[in-house]
């Protein structure tokens, strides 16, 4: 008898497990700069259980692009960068167990040719905190190159405005220095390179300018490339030219 009502009891007590609402706070953040929100366009954020592929949460970064002088001046073992202000995406998942999660990042929105899909994943526990210290924050790397072209013939005359993936300022005394930033642009016919010119910074914030000389009438692949020669952080940006 006594077995028999251990055994009810066991089958009456034994209930599905409830999941535990656990919050999340996702940011992201431009390699050597600061976050990436709003005046960018944010960046896609989807959560997704990695084993299972389903996704938790998704939604974009907003906000703005934080302390300065908080980010940049930091220094020490896994500094606090995030103080509030800055962009960022908030969810609460609903997980019944410890649950590897995938966070894929995409960005920033308003500049489709510069944007890059990073992703990584980490363990996150149910019911417990995920949004201490700069919650959850993943590096965003590249540059957002924004060019103008004008034609003179054979001459096409580049106007490309550079800057870190969250929109930060290149100036030459600035946080981020023209100084250390090379940008040139390549001239491509049939997969064969035909040209290359340096551009040299003009205006702030991160104006660089300068023309490349096409050898004949006929259609050209432009590549608008940058890079911090400090960090090696670099973008690339490609655009069709007609020269007569």
């Amino acid at each position: 008898m006594y077995r028999i009502i251990l055994a009810a009891v066991l089958v009456l007590g034994a209930g599905p497990a409830l999941a535990e609402p656990t919050d999340i706070v996702v940011r992201i953040i431009a390699q050597d700069a600061k976050f990436v929100g709003t005046s960018m366009g944010g960046v896609r954020i989807v959560l997704r259980d990695a084993k299972k592929g389903t996704v938790l949460a998704e939604g974009r970064t907003e906000g703005g692009t934080g302390n300065t002088a908080r980010i940049m001046k930091s220094d020490g073992r896994s500094p606090l960068r995030a103080d509030g202000s800055e962009a960022a995406f908030a969810a609460t998942l609903d997980i019944i167990k410890p649950t590897l999660v995938e966070l894929e990042a995409y960005g920033p929105l308003d500049y489709p040719e510069s944007a890059v899909r990073v992703s990584q994943q980490r363990w996150v526990m149910p019911g417990e905190d995920a949004t201490i210290g700069d919650g959850w924050t993943v590096e965003l790397p590249g540059l957002v190159i924004n060019p103008e072209t004008k034609m003179d013939g054979l001459l096409a005359r580049i106007s490309a405005k550079v800057m870190p993936m969250c929109g930060c300022p290149i100036e030459p005394d600035g946080l981020w220095p023209s100084g250390e930033y090379e940008v040139s642009v390549t001239a491509w016919k049939d997969g064969v390179r035909i040209a290359r010119s340096k551009l040299a910074f003009d205006t702030p914030p991160g104006v660089f300018s300068g023309d490349i000389k096409l050898p004949a009438e006929g259609r050209y692949e432009l590549t608008v490339s940058a890079r911090n020669k400090r960090t090696g952080n670099s973008g690339i940006r490609t655009i069709e030219v007609a020269a007569e």
